[in-house]
């Protein structure tokens, strides 16, 4: 196992076989670039990469939950979604401070928005697998 995941993580990922973590690698990632590009993208117009980045985030959710064959409906998946994205708070300080600067600002949107996907995805992973493990 990669040694640079904490041991927190690796706990959890006992609860999911290979396969799954494989499935759980490709959406978290695939969406995580998703989200960066966009972040990147639309750095400099205030708020605006929400409304691309939230429906990204969103099928990532319900797609992690078709892996565990966790049935989530999009609202369930819009409330773990929402539960989860309490650190989008330093994403929003971080595009007021630098969002608007051209290039750093683009860097640091692409960066956070494509961090913060990828740590809501592995949160809601390793939930979603306790709770298919716990079934």
């Amino acid at each position: 196992m990669n040694q640079a995941i904490g041991p927190e993580r690796k706990v959890h990922m006992s609860y999911m076989t290979s396969a799954q973590q494989a499935k759980c690698h490709a959406i978290i990632h695939t969406a995580s670039a998703a989200a960066g590009a966009v972040g990147g993208g639309l750095a400099q117009i205030p708020a605006s990469d929400s409304i691309v980045i939230t429906p990204i985030q969103l099928a990532m959710v319900l797609s992690l939950g078709k892996v565990f064959d966790l049935e989530l409906s999009d609202s369930a998946g819009m409330a773990s979604l929402a539960s989860a994205s309490g650190a989008a708070v330093g994403r929003g300080i971080s595009q007021v401070l630098v969002g608007w600067i051209p290039g750093i600002g683009n860097i640091i949107n692409a960066g956070t928005a494509a961090s913060l996907t990828e740590a809501i995805g592995w949160l809601l992973a390793n939930d979603f697998a306790k709770a298919c493990c716990s079934r």
